[in-house]
């Protein structure tokens, strides 16, 4: 039966109102966890091949940091318009739209032959992901009724978190046994079954109260932004003269002004554009602070686990598989400990687990300083994974539902936009900027001894800036946020389709 109240109160068109255990409410998640699943394993294997693919391009350093940036960069910098793409011309259409662009940038990507045909493809698949991950979860908002989402979305996590612990493990597999290309090309057989099962059994939804102009002036400005500001970074020790990084850093700083000049001037009525970044919602002073603590923690962890697996490989010897499952055990801890630190932040706040979280995870990335020559995994790397894994636990959850009871209920769908926008943002940022930080060059690339050296400086690095997370939750979260707020309403639609805070938290945090 169609939840029409629901769906009247949210504004947009009424869905089938499914229900997980029918066959129909299965087919819907069976399309949307592949797809969200595709995207997901193309980010956690590539990192496992990344040694290969510089070995068999001859690529450097800073070119190895633009194979992963420059699908983040796309994706960061277009995810939001993705979404509002989605919600005027239905999430359907759009998810399938970027799971077919996101294939054949991925085709692209394993017929490359030099690594910068590879690092332009890994842009193209950015787009693709940033029209196929906004529908995944949207198309689940909008198809099953308010009843059925909490366990609709914990379905969803649990089974992509499935996929997170297999990616790396199968990336390493693929790097050996049949090379680096299949990492990529595997995404062709995953796409034609998500293209089959949506056109058969995905209903299409859209949002009719949706209306205006796209604030594409937005989306560029932001793009911009970040592509200036990681080619700087990124530049400054590779081959780039010091003219190019300047030009590219003085764009990046232009573009960012510019950016919240046009949005603040289209969140004035009566602009016909809606801004993509309404800014009064920074005005909840919480929200402000969760964002900032989210690009510190994001960030820390986004630059060190890029730097780990070149370490394991490049330094410590490992083979690609056994460096992709290197990680398994924080994957394991997360599905096990996700849900339930979700709802204890709820009973006791989130501001003390999330300082625990956030110290536990600083202490994980000094203890990965023991990974050096000769390293062994059960006496140096397992206890490093096992306490950042605890660490990452008490943190991500709390995290994602204070985002989400934080922000005006207006803005709840935004709220989680931001917040997502955010966490990949710092990932970028921090893959760009921590080889520069720490003194890691292309040339130390293929030193290990000073490879060590450099990995060593930035894991203390990003230790203490955990450290000034933890010291920022502790002095400014409000512990009251998840028992005094009002959860934002179940049923209001989500531009990028993050799940919305329930009556149980860690649904929604699990998705983070």
């Amino acid at each position: 039966m169609t939840d029409l109240g629901d769906a009247a109160a949210s504004g947009q068109t009424a869905g089938p109102g499914l229900t997980v255990s029918s066959a129909a409410g299965r087919w819907v998640l069976l399309a949307t966890v592949l797809g969200s699943s595709m995207a997901l394993l193309d980010s956690t294997v590539v990192n496992v091949a990344l040694p290969t693919i510089g070995r068999h391009l001859n690529a450097s350093l800073a070119e190895l940091q633009w194979t992963v940036t420059g699908y983040t960069l796309s994706l960061a910098g277009l995810i939001l318009l993705g979404g509002a793409l989605g919600d005027r011309a239905g999430r359907r259409r759009v998810f399938l739209v970027g799971v077919v662009w996101f294939a054949l940038a991925s085709a692209l990507c394993g017929a490359a032959p030099s690594v910068g045909v590879l690092i332009g493809a890994r842009v193209l698949q950015g787009v693709g992901g940033a029209l196929l991950t906004p529908g995944s979860l949207a198309i689940i908002q909008a198809s099953f009724s308010r009843a059925e989402r909490p366990r609709a979305v914990g379905a969803w996590s649990g089974l992509g978190g499935v996929a997170a612990a297999v990616g790396p493990v199968l990336g390493g597999w693929l790097v050996q046994a049949a090379g680096w290309r299949w990492v990529f090309l595997l995404n062709l057989p995953l796409a034609a079954a998500v293209v089959a099962v949506t056109l058969r059994h995905v209903p299409e939804t859209r949002d009719p109260g949706s209306h205006g102009r796209f604030d594409v002036a937005g989306a560029g400005l932001a793009a911009l932004t970040l592509a200036g500001i990681t080619y700087a970074l990124i530049e400054a020790t590779a081959s780039a003269g010091t003219t190019a990084v300047v030009v590219a850093a003085v764009i990046g700083v232009a573009a960012a002004v510019a950016f919240v000049a046009v949005e603040r001037r289209r969140s004035r009525a009566p602009d016909p554009t809606p801004p993509m970044l309404p800014l009064d919602i920074f005005a909840a002073r919480q929200f402000s602070v969760i964002n900032v603590i989210t690009f510190v923690v994001y960030g820390a962890f986004g630059g060190l686990l890029f730097l780990l697996v070149l370490q394991l490989q490049v330094v410590d010897g490992f083979a690609p598989v056994a460096a992709g499952a290197a990680l398994l055990p924080v994957t394991v801890l997360m599905l096990a400990l996700s849900a339930r630190a979700g709802n204890l932040a709820q009973r006791v706040g989130p501001r003390w687990l999330m300082t625990v979280g956030t110290t536990g995870l600083a202490v994980g990335m000094a203890l990965m300083t023991r990974i050096g020559v000769h390293a062994s995994y059960v006496a140096d790397v397992l206890p490093a994974v096992v306490v950042y894994g605890l660490g990452l636990c008490l943190t991500v959850a709390p995290l994602t539902a204070t985002v989400l009871a934080s922000a005006d209920v207006r803005h709840a769908g935004v709220a989680s936009g931001i917040n997502n926008a955010v966490a990949r943002a710092a990932g970028l940022v921090a893959v760009a900027a921590l080889p520069v930080a720490v003194g890691l060059t292309s040339a130390s690339y293929h030193e290990p001894a000073r490879f060590s050296e450099g990995f060593d400086r930035a894991a203390i690095v990003c230790a203490g800036l955990l450290l000034i997370a933890a010291a920022l939750t502790a002095l400014l979260v409000d512990n009251d946020v998840l028992r005094s707020g009002a959860p934002p309403e179940a049923g209001r639609t989500c531009p990028i389709g993050a799940p919305q805070l329930q009556p149980a938290p860690s649904r929604a945090a699990s998705a983070q």
